[in-house]
């Protein structure tokens, strides 16, 4: 065996996923608007792009949405829910405490009665 025909033991780095800006994104699908029949594939291997990518992004310019962060919305009052689910569990237990001391006081009120009669 010579040595060119072994196999390289060096690790090969793993490629990065490409992140694109949104002012990018823009620019690209105006550049695409503007391209000619056949134009558009000179635009794509130009920049290492998809149909399908430029595809979503003319969706997501046409509907405002390129940039926007996906997933949930976060909620910036989370502080004052939990302030008020506190406050909610805090009454609860102070009506089930009250409910109670009502239903002795009115079981004592009958035994009462029961010895004057």
């Amino acid at each position: 065996m010579s040595a060119s025909s072994k196999p390289n033991p060096e690790v090969q780095p793993k490629a990065e996923r490409r992140r694109f800006s949104a002012e990018y994104k823009r620019r690209i699908v105006a550049e695409a608007e503007q391209c000619q029949h056949g134009e558009l594939r000179a635009l794509l291997r130009r920049e290492g792009l998809t149909y399908a990518q430029i595809g979503k992004w003319r969706q997501t310019v046409a509907e405002g949405t390129v940039g926007k962060k996906r997933g949930p919305v976060a909620n910036p009052n989370r502080a004052e829910m939990r302030r008020l689910e506190a406050e909610n569990a805090r009454l609860k237990r102070q009506l089930e405490r009250a409910e109670a001391i009502i239903d002795a006081q009115k079981k004592l009120a009958r035994l009462l009665e029961e010895e004057q009669s």
